[in-house]
């Protein structure tokens, strides 16, 4: 979304429309008149008329002074006017300045496109316009309004319909939008699909987004493309702002009836009236309704109880910050506009700064700089690009961004503070604050837990934030925010006081260290962060601070300390803590006088610890408990003083030896985490106690031994068991096979990675396993997929990575995704369903594997079919075929089966004779020859190539070859990327042979485009194209030797996607020697029905977006 550039082909109107939203109008109306005719009769009223209607009328009587040089004069006024009536006199051809005026008018109307032209016949026929030449020549074909013709000649009744009509055709003009478009067209072009669709229901379309990210502009784009598809057209901005001023509804509601109805001014008394014109009015003519900024209920009610009242076909469309302002049973479409990308931003900045879509040299690192600053937010991108000026020197441009990290930009911060300030409560404004000093990237779950304890709601409230688009909740439910949302939250406690001890919430380090150091802390304070390390002038080791520094923080409850010392007794410290997090706690112990009676979460990662306390210390507000990677740390605590655990991170404590036996009596414990506690032996039989327990993760605890089966059977809560790096024979005493067969059937992730499991360690039943989703087999040493597996019917997440002895897999379940990586020995793939399905994989490493079903097969060509071999003219060539490098190293002259497709590397230097359509280029168009009984089975593709870089990669490299085959006539495109392909060697020449099963996708009078893409360090030396056209009587079927690798997929696109392969392609073919082949036939092409695309791929990669 946002400012910026339009398409190449907008390129006209986009100029004029920029000319004609951008120039100054000081008129609505200039009136062109002969004045011996009707200066003093009809013009006089005309002229009244439009002046009581409001409208600002130039005539050129009242305006210029006598002696003027007119003609400047004049033109000013028609370029500042919105519109002209020329009224058409018997005499008007006779006059000079008349005719002066007429081409003026003209000149004004072809510039502007937006001006509007009413003709006006007084007393003269519209046929005598024909004999006036030269410039009433265009005049001429223009509709106007005749005296004679209408209101029975009566002047008062004509001026009254010309003023009404002038009225109805300025409304009409659209609305002024940034010229400069970056980012928008998609979005602008899917809701205008919307607002077209031809239903007759009343749609409502919700516009929802943050401040300042272009919400307004992408409706008024919106509103301009369609309004002409409209009887009745209203497009109310600010409604937020309006309606809060004295009788700013009745105001709302008075400029809706005006659009609508076409009348210049409505008088309403009240609300109640408003609502019942409206609705008379709404019910009449079909209606473009545009609310924009709506930020409560209330402003929309009255549109709801009416809605059943609009014309069939009626659209209304909402901007919004708020996300879920409407409930989804009363909208229509939600589209939330999403922030811009890296290039989108830096084109917009640059437009704004430098005028042109890209950085000037010199200036490149720090546009980027402050690109990244603005985090795609359009309304920053335009402000900050604004106010940078070119002539200033690299280190002004340097100073400007040190010190718009240190202070906020005001005016961006003004427009984004409307989301808080919209807030309905201070509960939810004092939610964010500390969510923007503190918590930004943390687990949603974990923020609950330490803010319900400072009396928050935090759910609801997070609810409410998310709502009005000031925080996001990722996959990973991480809470995210803005950056500038960030900063401005920030900027908002900076409000607070000049001097940051008197401020609510202190989060720069240095403000902490003076603080602390100084001792001057208030009660205001509520949290504070210090990381020493990030106070780079100080000495951490040597710097050392005092407890009694905050004594008098008595509302702090959320301290966040890094490499800190402090020296002193702990008896005066804040007693209201509900959060310390406290990374290298220095001490051996906590002190017994440390009051943390109120602690909620508590964290000491990296700590000194030797033990929790020394003694005993009641925490019974504790809930979280994390002393990972605390490597002297041999005993936990007495878990007996902290009844409500829920959380237990021991991540790496290598000298933990001890887990105390009060840990079975945690009844509300769900996540146990002793990862890499290498030295842990044994675990406390009363374990299995843990009802709740959802998580237990103790991979890397190599030494532990003796763990009981019936410790694990008995946790009815287990979702998660990681058991990473463990033999389980040295694990469990029993067997294998009945260890696995015994784990809780409320598993939902397993990962036995690196447990030493061989084919023999499988039941042969895992059935009970029925919730199992997520299971990682990883660095085993077994041969063949397991058939327990097979049963596990709801398993979508499955990884073999590094299982170097796996050579099948036959009968996977269906998929979602798969991992195996570094199987280096696995050689083929099945599956159980018989019917094609996708999933996402990752197979790096995977060299040896030869057939992947439903994806790929590879053969020696010499065992290919040889109905395929006589197809591509390769029966003579078989014996001679000498050895080549393949991209799989193993590889050599094999044929590839992959997606319909046939594909053979083999080397070469020329395009056979029998080729019909050639090119030394990499792409050809051409037109499928029409031939009477014939149909087009399939397409030979010859590609002859090199390599133009002697130190080429030689890895398979996915996308380094492409063959895309575009039928222009039907708006079908099919792309295939070879997963296999040839590397031909320094000075030689590769040949890429295929045959396409097209399944009658190309027909005659079809034009079609072939193009062939490599990666820079091959070069396309000459193409060659062949269709394969048989007899509509003969049987012929589509030829391939299995058709488990014949799979052809097509999707609709929407009239308006492109994307970036659609750009490349086009531009290729554009640079290319395109060399089209003349055939018989008729060129009988049809008309473009909408993109379609064939997804070339059974699967992609993990983390690539189909």
């Amino acid at each position: 979304m946002a400012l910026v550039r339009t398409t190449q082909g907008e390129a006209s109107s986009s100029n004029t429309s920029r000319r004609s939203f951008h120039r100054c109008s000081s008129y609505h109306m200039f009136i062109s008149f002969r004045g011996e005719d009707t200066r003093k009769t009809f013009t006089d009223h005309l002229y009244t008329a439009l002046v009581n209607a409001g409208f600002r009328t130039f005539r050129d009587n009242d305006e210029l002074e006598r002696g003027e040089d007119i003609k400047p004069e004049l033109q000013k006024a028609i370029q500042q006017s919105q519109s002209s009536v020329i009224v058409f006199s018997k005499d008007y051809a006779s006059s000079r300045w008349s005719l002066d005026e007429l081409v003026m008018i003209l000149d004004c109307k072809r510039t502007y496109r937006d001006h509007v032209v009413l003709l006006v016949f007084y007393d003269v026929d519209p046929s005598q316009v024909n004999r006036w030449r030269a410039a009433l020549t265009e005049i001429a074909d223009l509709a106007g309004m005749v005296l004679q013709n209408q209101a029975d000649g009566h002047e008062s009744k004509f001026i009254n319909k010309i003023v009404q009509v002038i009225g109805e055709k300025l409304r009409r003009r659209p609305l002024s939008v940034p010229h400069i478009m970056i980012g928008m067209h998609s979005q602008i072009n899917e809701l205008n699909l919307w607002l077209q669709d031809g239903s007759d229901d009343v749609g409502i379309l919700v516009i929802y987004g943050m401040s300042g990210i272009g919400k307004t502009t992408i409706a008024k784009f919106v509103y301009n493309s369609n309004y002409g598809r409209f009887e009745g057209r209203s497009f109310l901005e600010n409604i937020k702002k309006v309606s809060q001023q004295p009788n700013g509804l009745v105001q709302l509601q008075t400029q809706l009836l005006s659009h609508i109805l076409n009348r210049r001014k409505m008088k309403i008394s009240s609300v109640s009236e408003g609502l019942t014109e409206i609705e008379d009015a709404i019910s009449s003519k079909k209606v473009l309704l545009v609310l924009d900024d709506v930020d409560h209920m209330d402003q929309l009610d009255a549109v709801f109880r009416m809605k059943d009242q609009f014309y069939p076909g009626s659209k209304i469309i909402i901007t919004t910050r708020h996300a879920r302002l409407l409930r989804a049973h009363q909208v229509t479409k939600m589209h939330k506009v999403e922030t811009l990308d890296d290039k989108e931003s830096l084109e917009l900045f640059s437009w704004h700064a430098f005028g042109q879509d890209h950085p000037i040299e010199g200036y490149v690192e720090y546009s980027q700089k402050i690109v990244d600053h603005c985090g795609g937010l359009p309304l920053a991108l335009k402000v900050l690009g604004s106010s940078m000026y070119l002539g200033d020197s690299i280190d002004v441009w340097k100073s400007a961004l040190e010190k718009l990290e240190a202070i906020p930009n005001r005016e961006i911060i003004n427009k984004l503070r409307v989301s808080y300030d919209s807030l309905q409560d201070d509960h939810d404004r004092k939610l964010f604050l500390h969510i923007a000093c503190f918590f930004i990237g943390k687990d949603k779950d974990y923020i609950v837990k330490i803010l319900d304890g400072c009396d928050f709601y935090t759910i609801v409230g997070i609810q409410n934030l998310i709502d009005r688009c000031l925080v996001t909740i990722d996959e990973f439910d991480k809470v995210h925010m803005h950056d500038l949302i960030n900063g401005m939250g920030r900027e908002i406690v900076c409000q607070e006081s000049e001097k940051p001890w008197k401020r609510s919430r202190v989060w720069q380090h240095k403000d902490a260290f003076n603080i602390l150091t100084e001792k001057n802390g208030t009660e205001t304070i509520e949290g504070l962060v210090l990381d020493m390390h990030m106070c780079p002038t100080i000495n951490s080791n040597e710097k050392v601070l005092e407890t009694n520094a905050f004594s008098s923080m008595w509302e702090l409850k959320l301290l966040h300390l890094s490499h800190v010392q402090l020296n002193g007794s702990y008896a005066k410290f804040c007693k209201r803590l509900r959060w310390l997090c406290w990374t290298k706690f220095p001490l051996d112990s906590i002190p017994v006088d440390f009051p943390l009676e109120s602690i909620i979460i508590l964290e000491m990662q990296y700590s000194g610890l030797r033990q929790v306390f020394k003694g005993t210390k009641c925490l019974w507000s504790l809930k979280i408990l994390d002393l990972s990677h605390s490597h002297s740390l041999t005993e936990t605590v007495d878990f007996s003083y902290c009844p409500n655990l829920e959380k237990l991170v021991l991540v790496d404590c290598t000298s933990l030896i001890y887990v105390h036996g009060s840990i079975g009596n945690l009844e509300r414990l769900i996540y146990l985490n002793m990862k890499d506690c290498k030295n842990l032996r044994m675990l406390p039989r009363n374990i299995c106690m843990l009802k709740s327990l959802e998580t237990f993760i103790i991979s890397g605890c190599s030494n532990l031994n003796g763990l009981s089966i019936e410790m694990l059977r008995n946790m009815d809560s287990l979702k998660v068991l990681e058991t990473d790096g463990i033999p389980i024979s040295e694990l469990w005493l029993e067997r294998s096979s009945s260890i696995l067969g015994s784990l809780p059937c409320s598993l939902v992730e397993l990962s036995l990675w690196g447990c030493n499991l061989s084919d023999d360690a499988f039941p042969m039943d895992l059935s009970h396993l029925s919730s199992l989703q997520r299971l990682n087999l990883g660095n085993n040493p077994f041969g063949s997929l397991p058939n327990c597996i097979k049963g596990l019917t709801r398993l979508h997440k499955l990884s073999f990575s590094e299982c170097t002895s796996l050579k099948s897999l036959l009968g996977l379940p269906k998929l979602n995704e798969l991992n195996i990586n570094y199987c280096i020995s696995l050689e083929k793939i099945t599956y159980q369903s018989s019917s094609f399905f996708w999933h996402a994989y990752a197979c790096c490493g995977t060299g040896s594997l030869v057939e992947w079903e439903y994806n790929f097969k590879l053969q020696p060509i010499g065992r290919v079919d040889a109905e395929m071999i006589n197809l591509l003219g390769l029966c003579n060539l078989l014996e001679s075929m000498a050895p080549i490098q393949m991209s799989t190293p193993h590889l050599r002259n094999d044929g590839l089966y992959e997606h319909g497709i046939f594909s053979t590397f083999f080397g070469g230097n020329k395009v056979p004779g029998q080729f019909s359509h050639k090119s030394r280029g990499s792409s050809i168009s051409f037109t499928v020859p029409l031939l009477d009984n014939h149909r087009t089975r399939g397409l030979i593709v010859f590609v002859v190539y090199v390599n133009a870089v002697c130190d080429s990669p030689i890895s398979n490299i996915q996308g380094t070859l492409l063959i895309r085959v575009k039928n222009k006539s039907k708006g079908l495109r099919r792309a295939y990327y070879p997963s296999h392909y040839g590397i031909p060697g320094e000075g030689e020449d590769m040949i890429w042979l295929s045959h396409w099963n097209l399944d009658d996708q190309l027909q005659g009078g079809d034009e079609v485009v072939v193009s062939v893409i490599m990666k820079s360090w091959f070069l396309v030396k000459e193409l060659g194209i062949r269709l394969v056209q048989v007899q509509q009587e003969e049987n012929h079927n589509m030829i391939s030797t299995d058709s488990s690798y014949d799979h052809q997929i097509w999707y609709n696109m929407s009239p308006g996607d492109s994307d970036e392969e659609d750009t490349i392609d086009e531009e290729e073919e554009q640079q290319d020697d395109i060399t089209v082949a003349t055939t018989t036939g008729s060129n009988n092409s049809g008309g473009l029905r909408g993109w379609k695309v064939l997804a070339a791929c059974f699967c992609c990669p993990v983390g690539m977006k189909m």
